[in-house]
């Protein structure tokens, strides 16, 4: 977010909002004050809010009553619910009905602080999944991330020259989506990129695939036919999945690199062609050649320049630009509205670990939009292995009942207070539960 967080601080104590103003402003907070909810209305009304503070009773509408309108008429405008008498109950209602933070009384200005960095971080979450425009120098590729940078910065550099590129990286990063970035960000923009599967074509059909034949070759070959690189005369091959390359495709890549000519099969005419090379892996190629797998020479020539895309989990907050992108694509490829992701489902997904990259998390989107019909998209409706990813947030120094009572009460929450479906996610019985809650009122 832009400028000064904006906040409306809603307690029917003068002394409370003295507190919250004077703790809030210091550290770079604009903060109005109303002692009533029927105060507060107008205000929300009048000032851009992002965050409301409210106390849990207060004389005619309570917080709880503020929480709901809120929700109804701002939904952008995130909650912490404070109150001099917590219970479970009382914030498991309040959660459920949209404070992202519940913070007992008497707090102190660390907690209070603490409270509202973990709502400026799912301010921030949100606002990275709004729809916006992709930066021209960013070749049309999500992402802000430095190790994304880097990469831009090397398709820059590389689509300012002709050097042969070597492009590495996990599968499903996208690394054919850096290739087309090169090739329509160099000169050579109006002329074909071909792109070839290397790990696709059977070693007995390479020379034909790469460099073509004549009519009556072999049989079968009942008309000429141009390879590959003839296609991409005067553009760019892009050589996919290189690390599996046969030797024999090897041999014959290395030889029209150092040449610039070729045969078709069934003719002795030798064909120069202007290609530029793009090649890319998922394989340490450099460990191929210590292995003798793979040609040190032809190595050397593929990697002039070389671009390492990183994996979508070494991407930091990417993902969360990425789904505001798939989630609009594909919910106008459906023709019906963009649904909305709740703070815990982007958070489950910006902590699970991709191991498909952009390619799985993609297909992900995708299925949701087709099945949930609902909106927002919750943690329950994503896939077991992602659901309960959630980390565990606060101090390293709570004691194990702290961190169990924590547990629980975001357990009941995300269950929208089912106690049996709580306790089925916490692994006990709902007696067991029961008596913890209990234990955990009385303390």
């Amino acid at each position: 977010m832009s400028g000064i967080i904006k906040i409306l601080a809603v307690d029917d104590s003068k002394s409370t909002l003295e507190v919250l103003k004077r703790n809030l402003e210091s550290s770079g907070y604009e903060v109005l004050t109303a002692l009533r909810v029927d105060e507060a209305l107008p205000l929300l009304e009048e000032y851009e809010i992002d965050v409301v503070i409210t106390d849990f009773k207060m004389p005619q509408a309570s917080g709880l009553d503020l929480i709901r309108h809120v929700r109804e008429n701002h939904r952008d405008i995130e909650i912490m619910m404070i109150t001099g008498y917590p219970s479970i109950s009382g914030a498991v209602e309040a959660i459920k009905d949209g404070a992202g933070e519940y913070l007992p009384k008497p707090f102190t200005a660390e907690e209070l602080l603490s409270a509202m960095e973990r709502i400026m971080e799912r301010v921030k979450r949100r606002k990275a999944v709004e729809p916006a425009e992709v930066p021209a120098e960013n070749y049309g590729i999500y992402g802000n991330s430095p190790l994304m940078q880097l990469v831009f910065r090397r398709i820059g550099k590389a689509a300012a020259t002709n050097a042969n590129v070597l492009i590495s990286g996990d599968s499903g990063t996208g690394k054919e989506l850096v290739a087309r970035a090169v090739h329509y960000h160099s000169d050579r923009r109006a002329a074909p990129f071909v792109p070839v599967n290397c790990a696709a074509i059977p070693d007995s059909l390479v020379e034909s695939e790469l460099f073509g034949h004549v009519k009556g070759a072999f049989t079968g070959a009942k008309e000429a036919r141009a390879g590959f690189f003839e296609i991409a005369n005067g553009g760019t091959i892009f050589l996919d999945e290189i690390g599996d390359a046969s030797p024999n495709m090897q041999a014959k890549l290395l030889r029209i690199l150092q040449s610039k000519e070729f045969c078709k099969v069934g003719s002795s005419v030798v064909n120069t062609v202007d290609t530029r090379i793009l090649a890319a892996t998922h394989k340490n190629l450099k460990r191929l050649v210590d292995d003798g797998s793979f040609r040190e020479d032809l190595y050397y020539r593929l990697n002039v320049v070389d671009i390492p895309v990183p994996s979508l989990a070494e991407r930091g907050d990417d993902i969360l630009i990425m789904i505001s992108s798939f989630l609009d694509r594909f919910s106008k490829s459906m023709q019906r509205s963009t649904p909305r992701m709740t703070d815990e489902a982007l958070q489950a997904l910006r902590n699970y670990s991709w191991p498909g990259n952009v390619r799985e998390l993609e297909n992900l989107i995708q299925r949701l939009v087709v099945i949930v019909d609902h909106d927002p998209i919750e943690v329950t409706d994503l896939p077991d292995n992602m659901r309960f990813s959630l980390p565990m947030e606060g101090r390293i120094d709570r004691t194990l009942a702290d961190i169990e009572k924590e547990h629980i009460k975001n357990v009941l929450a995300m269950a929208k207070n089912n106690k049996t479906r709580a306790a089925e996610i916490l692994g006990i019985n709902r007696k067991t539960l029961r008596e913890k809650l209990k234990r955990m009122e009385g303390s």
